[in-house]
């Protein structure tokens, strides 16, 4: 079985901006394509993971998140660096219509991304990590049965300030960025 790392998009590999509604808002991180080619290049998948509930809500469509994805690659290719998979969840539980107004089981922290990737891919989710920038990406990796990490970037450092002591749940590990992060998850094997 493969081992993967799942990252969150959004202040994780690019800057939180808020409802990316259009391709030229996405701002990819300076690091994140060395960090994603320290996974290629150490035998991990590297998989996007990412909830986009601007669909349900009306900001933008589907297309808009092909395209937003695709810039995403082509950039991170530019610098040698490989994304495995981009899933993405464009519901909402109480916002929009149907068919995008649904409690579904792939909106993080419900854990039907990893596990669809998990099956996709063959992956060994216990071998497995999760990595973002808000909490709710520290409790689809306990429900999805991968380590966590938790980064400081885009929400992550307000988060962990302010937040973590009413947590039900803590990260396995706490990393400035992205690439600090791989590098940790490296260290670890």
């Amino acid at each position: 079985m493969k081992r993967a790392v799942f990252i969150d998009r959004d202040g994780t590999i690019s800057e939180e901006v808020g409802y990316i509604n259009h391709a030229s808002r996405f701002r990819l991180f300076p690091y994140a394509a060395a960090a994603i080619k320290h996974l290629n290049e150490n035998g991990w998948l590297a998989i996007v993971t990412t909830n986009q509930a601007g669909v349900a809500r009306g900001y933008f469509s589907e297309e808009i998140i092909a395209a937003v994805h695709e810039r995403m690659t082509t950039e991170l290719a530019s610098g040698g660096a490989k994304l495995d998979a981009v899933y993405y969840c464009a519901h909402h539980p109480s916002v929009g219509d149907p068919p995008y107004r649904v409690d579904c089981d792939c909106r993080k922290p419900k854990p039907g991304l990893i596990t669809r990737a998990g099956r996709d891919f063959d992956i060994d989710l216990t071998g497995s990590w999760m990595i973002g920038d808000r909490y709710s990406d520290v409790e689809v990796a306990r429900n999805a049965g991968v380590k966590s990490m938790f980064v400081l970037s885009g929400y992550g450092r307000g988060e962990w300030e302010h937040q973590r002591a009413a947590w039900t749940q803590q990260p396995d590990l706490v990393a400035e960025n992205l690439l600090e992060a791989v590098r940790l998850i490296a260290a670890k094997d």
